[in-house]
């Protein structure tokens, strides 16, 4: 990737999402892009190699992938419940963004492709800690893989805003970690 003044970089970036949001990718163009912040293509295409890089990037660095993702509360439950939050929160900042492709990376192959080479895999060394905190304290009997958890975390979260939609709330959070979460990673750890 060429450098480019950040300026520029941030008037592409936000061009691109705007027309994703309004247009979807599969009508959104580099024309388009280009024109909505007053670049040329020639400098959209020495930074980026197409439209895929493109929106990738702006999945990528618009949103806080590695944003910390709970904080010790001195409980499992409350450590879970903060987990859960984080990940609300992220899903919320990025879900009209992501709802938005979602047809479109079953389709479009290419899009999914650049997607996953680019995605790089969440840290949940946090979310580790946190779980072996709770080994310490005698609230579980042994570990538990950090990424089962945030797999089926993310699983609640993303059925919810799919099907159902917001909030992603209190309510939701206590629904989550006291029904399925602290049940689950309990179950894990005696297994």
């Amino acid at each position: 990737m060429a450098p480019l003044d950040p300026e520029r970089d941030r008037a592409i970036l936000d061009a691109t999402m705007e027309l994703l949001s309004e247009v979807g990718y599969d009508r959104m163009t580099v024309d388009q892009i280009a024109k909505r912040a007053k670049a040329s293509k020639a400098t959209i295409y020495r930074r980026w190699a197409g439209k895929p890089e493109l929106v990738v990037d702006v999945i990528c660095r618009r949103f806080d992938m590695d944003a910390p993702l709970g904080q010790d509360t001195g409980s499992l439950r409350g450590d879970l419940a903060a987990i859960f939050r984080s990940l609300c929160e992220a899903v919320e900042r990025k879900h009209t963004l992501v709802i938005g492709l979602s047809s479109t990376l079953v389709s479009n192959q290419e899009l999914a492709r650049t997607l996953r080479e680019h995605m790089q895999a969440k840290d949940l060394g946090d979310v580790k800690a946190l779980l072996g905190q709770a080994v310490e304290r005698g609230e579980l009997a042994a570990a538990v893989d950090p990424g089962r958890l945030f797999a089926v975390a993310e699983a609640l979260v993303w059925h919810r805003m799919i099907f159902n939609g917001p909030p992603l709330d209190e309510a939701f959070v206590a629904e989550s970690v006291d029904g399925v979460l602290l049940p689950v990673v309990t179950a894990w750890a005696a297994a």
